[in-house]
């Protein structure tokens, strides 16, 4: 009897010391839309950098990016937001190519804007922006690409974008 209750006690033990936690990412390649859902209010899904997912609306906290997508305007247009009240985008720059925007991104190693807007505005593919949060964390993201259209009658908006947080709140983004 003594055996038996020192091999459980040993399978146990060897059980719950293979708990693993696998760290937060601070960087890859996520897609974000526009869609609008219910239960007891309405909200939509944004993305979070610092816990590296998708986040609804009506969390807290909520997510550091959404998208926003205007196809009725005269140039409809998309535009990452944010809730933190503050100009929180600056963009590196349009390129011609994914292979020029990838170059751009990879090279961004420092962050040094001084002109700061409130959106992400316009959203297009093979741009660089850099995203500051409401506790100046830092994060580089390159646009993969975006889709702008109606849907079912409905505005739909969607980014994919990569990306890459600076969790320290350092203005060097980590090399790879």
């Amino acid at each position: 009897m003594k055996r038996i209750v020192f091999i459980l006690l040993v399978i146990i033990s060897i059980l719950s010391g293979c708990t693993k936690t696998e760290p937060t990412r601070t960087s890859g390649i996520d897609t974000i839309d526009n869609i609008t859902y219910f239960s007891t209010t309405y909200y939509n899904y944004g993305f979070s950098f610092s816990g590296a997912k998708l986040v609804a609306t009506t969390t807290t906290p909520g997510p550091d990016i959404t998208i926003y997508a205007n196809v009725e305007d005269v140039t409809p247009r998309l535009t990452l937001q944010t809730n933190n009240l503050n100009p929180s985008f600056f963009k590196l720059g349009d390129y011609a190519d994914a292979t020029t925007a990838q170059a751009a991104f990879d090279g961004l190693k420092t962050v040094s804007a001084t002109q700061w807007q409130y959106m992400a505005d316009p959203l297009n593919a093979n741009q660089v922006w850099i995203y500051k949060s409401g506790n100046n964390n830092y994060t580089k993201i390159r646009i993969v690409s975006t889709i702008n259209e109606t849907r079912q009658s409905v505005p739909y908006g969607e980014c994919t974008f990569q990306w890459i947080y600076q969790p320290d709140g350092s203005t060097t983004f980590p090399g790879k």
